[in-house]
């Protein structure tokens, strides 16, 4: 597995050319990412080989497909803490 591949098995949030992206697959045919930009769906599709072939610039990554030059960050997505925390039930009242 090429290092690439390493951290986007282990994100959850992308950021490509500036834009968050949620909605990625990687798989045996490669890298799909979309995001909304505005109204416009964007669509960003990279080969097993283009993978392998990406250069880790600190913690970006530089991806080049046939419209050019792609800078790609991996992330991990914020998330709102279980239902079942140890936090009391601000209804209840406390026990004194």
């Amino acid at each position: 597995m090429s290092p690439l591949a390493t951290a986007l098995a282990s994100c959850d949030m992308l950021l490509i050319d500036g834009l968050h992206a949620f909605d990625f697959t990687l798989d045996d045919t490669g890298l799909t990412i979309e995001c909304m930009d505005g109204r416009q769906l964007r669509r960003w599709t990279f080969t097993p080989e283009q993978i392998a072939a990406a250069t880790a610039v600190g913690e970006d990554w530089q991806l080049s497909d046939a419209q050019g030059e792609h800078r790609l960050v991996c992330m991990s997505a914020f998330r709102a803490p279980d239902e079942d925390d140890d936090e009391p039930d601000l209804d209840e009242p406390a026990d004194r």
